[in-house]
């Protein structure tokens, strides 16, 4: 008999809907059915492409005997972290205070009033490397809950009031300038890996918001060596494993300092992230290495990401099956010289595994090898190549192919709308920008309700129970602000400026301007979450600085404007201590530095002269620059009005912190205006 998640609309909770754990989704009923039983509950949270909860799922939860023994003690709540970030923020603060690290899978016991009182992440199913299994923690949780129940209850206690006591210090009053930018620089520098790009050591994770501040800085400052770190670990991480070599789009982090053997997971918000980034190398530098990832990241979005209803899916597994009936990691992805053989033939054989840096040993598990870049050296025929590469990914799609989280994440789905849009403008690939269009179109359709309040999530064009949370109020803003400037449609701004309205009433404290993750009539947990640091993307907090920033260079609302700067003060405290972790913070502080410049376009609408204006205005580095466009007498944009044609000419208006240059109808003028 299927549980009580046969009903949800997240595919991690339907994957346990058949367990013979009688699973509960988080919910009132079910720390009501905890009161009544007087049984602790067990809160197990996870994600749909996560290879350890598939594992103890497998081990443990799919184990009837266990299933048996939790269904007579404890009331068992299942929580996907993706639809509910907030609970998993809370508990996960509790679990890294608790024991110094965290994790998923998270398994944590709470009592019925949902005050944790043990802590744990992946238990296996026998004690193994000086772990307990999970049998025997379930035994020693329902010993000491039947005979020791006033002490567990003293433990909740002391948590819960523990985990109230780190209510965030507000960083500063202060916007960030100049000096803790330089400072954050320094930091990145210390970390900075120079042989191997990127930040520290194994495992390593693409620094795509930390790229974002150096490339802004670099913009900004002049400072080559904050260009020099963006362009080397983006070529870095596109020569390696990490990129998918045949298919385009990156997995979720390297396992190694070389970026060799990734952890094969592919996730929308990092693809989203990357893509820009490439993109915005692309528009620093020229690279050619650049604008290639940046398509083909884009192009593996829109091809093995998009739903049928135009929003993104969140992940593709890691495991799949290697052809023998075994779920087993990387198997859709790697290669052997053999494989090889067997699709190229001998000669195209030889010169794959020369190209890719496929050897007899392997770089990965059993002989098999990831596809990498190692050559920095040597000539080879790019047509040949091309075929070689044609002919792998065509063999590859008879392999059986990784799972997909087919559920729609607003905040990542926003993230990728501001990615196509930039990436179709920059490229004349109209077809990228109607792809971002479809998915805000799908957001503000499904998401968004008569009170322009967001859902968190939708699957198959239904939309699910949760409330947005800050960073979706803010990702989804970022992503219409993006399309306003690249489409000039008005409605995206109107449709931004009603998320960011919410942000100022429910998600910002009014007396300090901190920002708390979850809005203040959202349900009640333990503690209301809040955490500035940018971590797999940005943080509600950065991402609504940044936001709220570029909405007030587009309209002049003071409001948003004064609440992205007191937002900015915990960039001041934390960039110069920790700067890999407020990259995106860093970024927002370059823009508010620069003034954001606002610049504005006049012109009729399929003039040429007004397209290369625009494009110009688009391909301007000056950081956080907006952009709007439309004829002499639009009023779809603010920063439209009362601007007039020069000489009846199309025209560009450049201005930053209330100083406005003179307008110009050269091109060349304009690209020297905004830094180019």
């Amino acid at each position: 008999m299927p549980n009580r998640l046969a009903h949800e609309t997240s595919p991690y909770l339907l994957q346990h809907a058949d367990n013979p754990v009688d699973w509960w989704p988080w919910s009132a009923d079910a720390f009501e059915e905890a009161r009544r039983s007087g049984k602790p509950v067990l809160l197990s949270v996870g994600y749909s492409s996560c290879h350890w909860c598939h594992v103890m799922a497998h081990e443990s939860f799919e184990d009837q005997e266990t299933a048996d023994y939790l269904n007579a003690h404890f009331v068992s709540v299942k929580v996907d972290r993706e639809e509910r970030p907030d609970v998993d923020a809370v508990y996960m603060e509790a679990v890294q205070a608790a024991t110094g690290q965290g994790g998923w899978p998270m398994t944590v016991f709470l009592t019925p009033d949902a005050e944790p009182f043990y802590f744990g992440t992946y238990f296996p199913p026998a004690p193994r490397q000086g772990m307990p299994s999970f049998r025997q923690v379930l035994e020693g949780v329902h010993s000491a809950w039947t005979d020791r129940r006033d002490e567990v209850a003293e433990v909740a206690e002391k948590i819960v009031r523990d985990l109230a006591g780190r209510e965030i210090a507000f960083g500063d009053t202060q916007v960030p300038g100049e000096e803790e930018l330089a400072q954050a620089l320094l930091g990145l520098t210390r970390d900075y890996d120079s042989v191997h790009g990127g930040f520290g050591g194994a495992p390593k994770f693409p620094p795509s918001m930390a790229v974002e501040f150096l490339l802004r800085h670099h913009a900004r400052t002049g400072a080559e060596g904050a260009l020099q770190m963006a362009a080397d670990t983006c070529e870095r991480m596109a020569r390696g494993g990490i990129y998918d070599q045949l298919g385009g789009g990156f997995a979720r982090y390297s396992v190694d300092r070389e970026w060799v053997v990734p952890h094969f997971e592919k996730m929308l918000y990092d693809n989203a992230l990357l893509c820009r980034v490439y993109a915005h190398l692309w528009r620093a530098t020229g690279s050619d290495l650049a604008r290639r990832v940046a398509l083909e990241t884009a192009d593996f979005m829109v091809r093995e990401l998009r739903t049928n209803e135009g929003g993104f899916a969140s992940a593709l597994d890691a495991d799949s099956d290697d052809g023998n009936g075994k779920h087993v990691e990387g198997a859709y992805y790697v290669w052997t010289p053999a494989q090889l053989r067997e699709v190229l033939g001998e000669q195209d054989a030889e010169l794959a595994a020369d190209y890719f840096g496929v050897t007899a040993e392997g770089t990965f598990e059993e002989g098999a090898s990831v596809l990498q870049l190692p050559q920095s050296e040597g000539v080879f025929d790019a047509e040949r190549i091309a075929s070689i590469r044609a002919r792998l990914l065509e063999a590859r799609g008879e392999r059986p192919a990784p799972g997909r989280d087919d559920k729609v994440v607003a905040a990542w789905n926003g993230l990728a709308v501001a990615a196509l849009a930039e990436t179709g403008a920059y490229f004349d690939r109209p077809d990228l920008v109607e792809a971002a269009l479809g998915a805000a179109d799908l957001l503000v359709r499904l998401h968004l309700d008569e009170h322009a309040r967001l859902a968190r999530t939708s699957k198959d064009g239904r939309v699910g129970a949760n409330a947005g949370v800050l960073e979706d109020y803010a990702d989804v803003s970022e992503g219409f602000l993006a399309l306003a400037s690249v489409t000039g449609e008005g409605v995206w701004l109107e449709f931004a400026g009603f998320l960011l309205d919410h942000v100022l009433v429910q998600f910002t404290d009014e007396e300090s301007g901190t920002l708390y993750d979850t809005a203040a009539d959202a349900e009640k947990l333990i503690r209301r979450p809040q955490d500035p640091t940018d971590n797999a993307t940005p943080s509600g907090w950065s991402a609504a600085a940044g936001a709220l920033l570029s909405y007030a260079a587009q309209t002049g609302a003071e409001p948003h404007r004064a609440a992205a700067e007191r937002a900015l003060g915990v960039v001041k405290a934390l960039g110069p201590r920790a700067p890999r972790f407020i990259g995106w913070g860093l970024a927002t502080a370059e823009a508010l530095l620069d003034g954001p410049r606002e610049v504005a376009v006049v012109g009729p609408v399929d003039d040429p002269a007004t397209k290369e204006l625009h494009r110009a205005a688009l391909l301007a580095t000056a950081p956080g620059a907006v952009v709007a466009v439309g004829a002499p007498d639009s009023d779809e944009l603010p920063l439209l009005a009362e601007r007039l044609l020069v000489s009846g000419e199309p025209t560009a208006y450049v201005c930053r912190n209330f100083t406005c240059d003179a307008p110009t109808t050269d091109v060349d003028r304009l690209r020297e205006a905004l830094g180019r």
